[in-house]
C-alpha cells in the first residue's frame, strides 16, 4: 500500500532536486523514483508548470553531441520550496499526532 502523491508535493520534490545542482529531467525522474512510482510522462508537465509559475528556469547543454535541457531552480523556486518545507513539516507534524498515539 502506498500514499498517492499530490501536485504540491511533487513540485516540492522536484525543487528539492534541482535546487541540490542544476539537471536533466531523466535524472530528476530516477531521483523521484527511489521514494514514489512516477514516469516521465508525469515529470515533464510538473517541469512546465514549475517553469510557466517562474519556479524553474532552464538551458540547454551538448552532450554526446545532443542538447540536453538542464533544469535551476529560481529565486522564487527557492522560496515556494521554503514554504513547502515549513507546509510539509506542519503536516507532518499533525499526521505523526495521530498515528504516534
Amino acid at each position: 500500500m502506498g500514499f498517492p502523491i499530490s501536485a504540491a508535493l511533487l513540485d516540492s520534490m522536484v525543487l528539492a532536486i534541482v535546487e541540490k545542482e542544476d539537471t536533466y529531467g531523466y535524472e530528476i525522474t530516477r531521483n523521484l523514483r527511489e521514494v514514489a512510482d512516477v514516469s516521465e510522462s508525469t515529470l515533464y508537465p510538473v517541469l512546465r508548470r514549475l517553469q510557466k509559475n517562474m519556479l524553474l528556469e532552464t538551458y540547454d547543454r551538448e552532450y554526446m553531441g545532443r542538447n540536453r535541457r538542464y533544469y535551476r531552480v529560481t529565486a522564487k523556486g527557492i522560496t515556494a520550496l521554503d514554504e513547502y518545507k515549513s507546509e510539509w513539516q506542519h503536516h507532518k507534524e499533525m499526521v505523526d499526532k495521530i498515528l504516534d498515539q
